[in-house]
């Protein structure tokens, strides 16, 4: 028997937790995916969910682990031990009119929710042979850090600010 990894350990709890929210009727559960690539030796998991009575904002939490996250785990002596955890990333996935104002509130209201220290960036895409009044985006909240094994109340907590941020958006939509 072997212990798992803080990646699988991570994984385990956030997919226990997103789907007891679920079951309540809070969430629903959209897509998952576990993905392990071989030709990098790397790790990424992907939930995508959305609120149950939302307009079509969907938000993706991924978690990732590279080689050195696992090396620097399995062989704490070679490696340094801050990198034994995860890479977590939020992604919003939503379309609307394109808007600069609206562009403007949404970044406004993102970092009124997780705060200033966190990365934030807007993609929109749209078909340039179409009319482009409605647009895709894509808002990624990079953490700018490691989540550790010890820090996975953190991701629980994380949780709640997803689900905030879901109603707002929704919100500033309608």
């Amino acid at each position: 028997m072997f212990d798992p990894t803080a990646f699988e350990n991570m994984k385990v709890v956030l997919e226990g937790a997103l789907y007891d929210r679920d079951l309540q009727g809070e969430i629903s559960i959209l897509d998952r995916n576990d993905l392990i690539n071989l030709a990098k030796l790397s790790r990424q998991y992907e939930i995508t969910f959305s609120n149950r009575n939302g307009n079509g904002v969907s938000c993706t939490f991924i978690l990732k682990a590279a080689l050195e996250n696992l090396s620097a785990e399995l062989y704490s002596n070679v490696k340094n031990e801050a990198l034994a955890g995860a890479k977590v990333l939020v992604v919003f996935k939503l379309e609307h009119e394109n808007n600069l104002k609206l562009h403007q509130k949404m970044n406004a209201l993102l970092i009124d929710i997780w705060g200033s220290e966190r990365t934030f960036t807007q993609k929109i895409s749209y078909n340039p042979l179409e009319d482009c009044s409605i647009i895709t985006k894509e808002i990624s909240l990079d953490f700018n850090r490691l989540v550790l094994e010890d820090q996975i109340d953190d991701l629980l907590m994380m949780l709640d600010y997803i689900i905030d941020s879901l109603q707002k958006i929704n919100s500033l939509l309608s």
